[in-house]
């Protein structure tokens, strides 16, 4: 099973370093990134959480990680993040039900990693 917080970590060193390797293009998508997480008619939770299904219909390891971390950041409940796959899961079938697997493991995971802090 994978390390979730340890895939956070190595995950946030990769995108530094694309960073510095592509500055333009990477602070371009970390503008869009913050400006679409700002809370606005829908709030920086509940977008956080739809990322993570959208992260979860569309297979993709690294952004599920992510999304659990920041959705456990910006103030969701478990039972949010779970309800979340629930709603993956009905849009993106059986794939999608694998890829909630990990989702759950990476919210345990998250979770013990802040009870431990």
């Amino acid at each position: 099973m994978q390390n979730f917080p340890a895939r956070y970590a190595e995950l946030k060193k990769s995108m530094a370093q694309l960073g510095k390797d592509i500055p333009a293009t990477m602070g371009s998508f970390g503008d869009l990134h913050r400006n679409s997480m700002v809370t606005g008619a829908l709030s920086s939770k509940h977008k956080e959480l739809i990322a993570l299904g959208i992260a979860i219909t569309v297979r993709c390891d690294g952004c599920i990680t992510y999304h659990v971390h920041d959705a456990l950041k910006a103030g969701a409940s478990a039972n949010e993040i779970l309800e979340t796959i629930g709603v993956a899961v009905l849009m993106g079938g059986g794939p999608s039900m694998m890829y909630g697997c990990d989702a759950v493991e990476a919210l345990k995971q998250f979770q013990e990693a802040r009870q431990a802090a």
